[in-house]
């Protein structure tokens, strides 16, 4: 189980990463569009779209990076007055509820992603996105978070967490 643990650290930190990179695209991305506008009077077809679309993908991709360095809001009031037992099960209790969660949406989100891609959808604007691109870091991102909770949980019993 160690070596999943790593693997799934390793593979949490190179999506927080690429999702560090989107991050710097869509600033770079906002300058140039305000450049455009301001100088030069220019329209802007395709940069708002992509400025979203690389922010949603980076809230995806960076949640399992996130849980990792337990950095999602957490209310320890009950957990801290319980015992060393207590506090597990609750922790383990939480992180099933979790795992569900994630399993199921990346699950949903999987099968969106390939509806877009079978069926050749694209975003209604003038760009003209294929829209399997924005799709696919939701079930890569929380489909990775659910790796992520299976290493969490498996912490929590190894007394790591």
């Amino acid at each position: 189980m160690t070596a999943y643990i790593r693997w799934v650290s390793t593979l949490s930190r190179a999506a927080a990463v690429a999702a560090l990179l989107l991050l710097a695209a869509a600033i770079l991305v906002v300058t140039q569009m305000a450049l455009l506008r301001y100088f030069f009077k220019a329209s802007t077809v395709w940069q708002t779209e992509f400025v979203i679309y690389s922010l949603v993908a980076m809230t995806f991709l960076a949640s399992p990076y996130v849980l990792l360095e337990k950095g999602h809001v957490n209310v320890d009031l009950l957990e801290m007055a319980l015992g060393r037992i207590g506090r597990k099960v609750v922790r383990t209790l939480a992180g099933l509820a979790g795992l569900v969660f994630c399993a199921l949406l990346a699950w949903s989100g999987w099968i969106y992603f390939e509806e877009a891609w079978s069926y050749g959808w694209t975003t209604e604007t003038v760009w003209k996105l294929p829209l399997w691109i924005p799709l696919l870091p939701l079930p890569l991102g929380v489909g990775l978070m659910t790796l992520q909770y299976v290493a969490e949980l498996a912490k929590i019993w190894r007394d790591d967490a």
